[in-house]
């Protein structure tokens, strides 16, 4: 047993002192060393050896759609970047899932990007269902690399849209929202005869008549009708049922859902929004990237399209400021500030 002990170490010591000799030097041993060392040797250069023939095929699969199909090559690039970054994402967000199950921590407690990140995996992952139930049959990978193309906006997300698709999407959702901006302000105006209060009253009138002639209120506008939007009139669950459905186009949700369920979708997202917003104020708009900040007025209803990044910033602040004096039973000022204060920045 000693013996055969020592043998091995003896195999194990000629199979390093070859490699040590480098690729022109001469080794003399047994040939169980030789073997033991070319079975060492394939073991650990397989796994390489077929890493680079994937990346070579690879490579030479993207030269040839490029020079041959331009455009199908711009799909098919921008889908194995989105599906690698997705991936990441993926692995970002079930690390922070454990974290917060270990510790015990709630979605409400995670510094600002880590739940941003969850906030987007999940929207992501929503979107990806009914794909992914539709490529559960056999050969139906064709129908949906199909529906993918011909119904980008509907059936994927932002990892597999291509630059100018996400411009263009982009401008149609704010396109949407626009749409409805003179509806809701009209719905808000309609609501003055049902505050009891006259000084309520008519502040709340003299917020709608400076928004439709065209002037960016201030938040301090805003807050002097704050106790408005926590029961009647304007309160989420006080609201009427055509505004609650118009409101809901801000946040980019059906408005065909039964009621009752459209407004816990609603107060779920307005509260959502609201402990982003708390999170955000304890990093500083400041600490946001560029891409960062556009992300997060966009959520907040703006159109940054035509704006400025210090502009967008400014936004921002100016959008904090409101909300670290909403509690969480007025998310529905939020929800009506997407409109109130954003239809008109900047005042011209």
């Amino acid at each position: 047993m000693a013996m055969c002990g020592t043998h091995v170490r003896s195999c194990i010591a000629l199979t390093v002192r070859c490699a040590k000799q480098g690729r022109h030097g001469i080794c003399y041993g047994s040939s169980q060393t030789a073997v033991l060392a070319v079975t060492t040797s394939r073991m650990y250069s397989t796994s390489h050896v077929r890493q680079g023939l994937l990346q070579r095929a690879n490579d030479q699969v993207e030269r040839f759609l490029e020079h041959r199909f331009p455009a199908f090559y711009i799909y098919y690039h921008t889908f194995m970047k989105g599906s690698k970054v997705l991936l990441q994402d993926l692995i970002e967000a079930r690390k922070i899932k454990v974290k917060m199950n270990t510790n015990g921590i709630a979605f409400k407690e995670l510094p600002y990007r880590e739940m941003e990140r969850l906030r987007l995996v999940r929207k992501d992952i929503i979107k990806a269902i009914p794909m992914f139930l539709i490529s559960l049959p056999p050969f139906a990978i064709c129908l949906v690399f199909t529906l993918m193309y011909l119904f980008p906006r509907q059936l994927l997300f932002h990892h597999f849209w291509t630059p100018q698709q996400q411009r263009d999407f982009k401008k149609l959702y704010h396109e949407q929202r626009a749409r409805h901006h003179y509806s809701i302000l009209m719905g808000i105006e309609s609501t003055a005869p049902h505050v009891e209060k006259w000084m309520l009253r008519s502040h709340l009138l003299s917020l709608c008549t400076k928004v439709q002639s065209g002037t960016h209120p201030s938040v301090s506008d805003l807050l002097v009708v704050q106790g408005l939007f926590t029961g009647h009139p304007l309160g989420l669950y006080k609201m009427r049922s055509s505004h609650m459905r118009l409101l809901s186009t801000q946040l980019l949700l059906t408005p065909w859902l039964p009621a009752f369920m459209a407004r816990r979708r609603m107060s779920a997202k307005a509260l959502e929004m609201l402990h982003l917003d708390r999170a955000l104020r304890d990093l500083g708009v400041n600490q946001l990237s560029d891409s960062e900040v556009d992300e997060a007025c966009d959520l907040r209803g703006l159109d940054t399209s035509r704006l400025s990044f210090g502009q967008c910033r400014e936004w921002l602040q100016q959008w904090l400021q409101l909300s670290s004096h909403v509690k969480e039973s007025e998310t529905s000022l939020l929800l009506h500030s997407m409109v109130l204060l954003s239809v008109n920045y900047p005042s011209p």
